[in-house]
């Protein structure tokens, strides 16, 4: 599990995550993660199976699951 402090108040958290092969990938899931309450920042990168979650608090490990399943992928867990 990576789960680090880099401002205070914000939390980063890295999930992985299969299926993603292109920027297409990316920004779909980078678009539904957003949207969960607290999420400042999402970045997927496809090559390395990351997303990057920077929050305001802890994330909600089933609120990301739910948001990258609704995206087409599947959440392998915590990096």
């Amino acid at each position: 599990m990576t789960t680090h402090t880099d401002t205070p108040g914000s939390v980063t958290t890295v999930y992985k995550v299969t299926g993603m092969s292109c920027g297409h990938c990316e920004g779909a899931i980078s678009a539904e993660v957003s949207e969960i309450p607290g999420v400042t920042s999402v970045k997927a990168v496809a090559s390395t199976g990351e997303v990057t979650v920077v929050s305001t608090s802890e994330p909600d490990d089933e609120a990301v699951r739910a948001a990258v399943d609704e995206a087409g992928f599947e959440l392998a867990g915590r990096a």
